[in-house]
């Protein structure tokens, strides 16, 4: 049970793969409340052209996908100010031509070609010291910006126009909402690769709403999810050897079955004891109802069908 820590690499990517779930799960709750679960996905891809861009050049991979992140999801929160250009349009055109560049420069420097399959769907072995302080430094830094502005970003969640009347930032918010996002995607690709990522945002959130209707609540829980989904998924790709993305995703998607069949039975339960306390209440109603009628000498019309 404990002999993957014997080995070094297992331990720093167990780590990592908690972090990264924890916080995926953190962020993943304001995604999914305001059904914008296409961004992780597209940002994940975009961010994938620009990783793809600082190895071509030979830039720190860090900074290089950063970079390229940041500057994806300002031109996507700019361009969706446009009244005439929806979210969705302008991820669509933004993040596929990231990824359209990443793809060709592949293509054109056949020596990334063994890095690829590590930065589509994740690779433990490669997670460094460095990467794990760069994904405790995003978490951190995550953690603090949604703790001190927790009632601006739930006011702007929930209703945005409403939000904005009381002279909400919505614009700055959701830049900084956008950058805390794209950091998030870049320190979790070693972990769980650029295809898997949206999952593992969208995944621990719609399984915490699953389970409670309170904002604070589902904050915790999906947090709490995101990390055990992380650690889980991370624990089962060494002993069946896979990637650690599709693992850690896998396993999320199983925990997600597992509570939606939780769910449903427990939603069957509550209406199969409503509707038999209706039924033993019923009777009682119905000889009360006759009793008054007695009492007031008023005549009683029996209905036989």
């Amino acid at each position: 049970m404990f002999e993957p820590f014997q080995y070094e690499f297992f331990v720093r990517g167990f780590i990592a793969a908690t972090l990264v779930g924890a916080l995926c799960g953190l962020i993943g709750v304001y995604i999914v409340l305001r059904r914008m679960a296409y961004i992780g996905h597209g940002l994940s891809h975009a961010v994938f052209g620009g990783a793809v861009v600082s190895y071509v050049m030979s830039f720190n991979f860090f900074i290089g996908a950063s970079i390229w992140g940041f500057l994806s999801a300002l031109l996507i929160t700019l361009t969706t100010r446009k009244r005439k250009i929806g979210t969705d349009a302008a991820i669509g055109i933004i993040t596929t031509a990231s990824f359209a560049l990443g793809i060709a420069l592949i293509s054109r420097f056949k020596t990334f070609t063994r890095s690829f399959d590590a930065a589509l769907f994740g690779n433990i072995l490669g997670v460094s010291t460095g990467d794990l302080l760069a994904i405790t430094v995003v978490a951190v830094f995550a953690v603090i910006i949604l703790f001190f502005g927790y009632k601006l970003f739930l006011f702007a969640t929930f209703d945005q126009d409403v939000a904005r009347s009381y002279g909400v930032p919505i614009g700055w918010l959701d830049t900084i909402f956008s950058l805390v996002l794209a950091a998030t995607i870049v320190v979790s690709i070693q972990i769980l690769g650029v295809t898997l990522i949206a999952a593992a945002i969208v995944i621990p959130p719609i399984v915490a709403r699953l389970l409670t209707n309170r904002f604070k609540v589902m904050i915790f829980l999906s947090t709490g999810i995101g990390a055990f989904c992380g650690l889980g998924g991370i624990y089962i790709s060494y002993y069946v050897d896979v990637s650690s993305g599709a693992s850690v995703v896998l396993f999320s998607a199983l925990i997600f079955v597992i509570v939606l069949t939780y769910s449903n039975i427990q939603n069957h339960i509550a209406l199969i004891t409503k509707g038999t306390a209706a039924i033993l209440i019923y009777p009682k109603l119905l000889i009360g109802s006759f009793h008054i009628q007695y009492q007031l000498n008023i005549p009683v019309k029996l209905v036989y069908s």
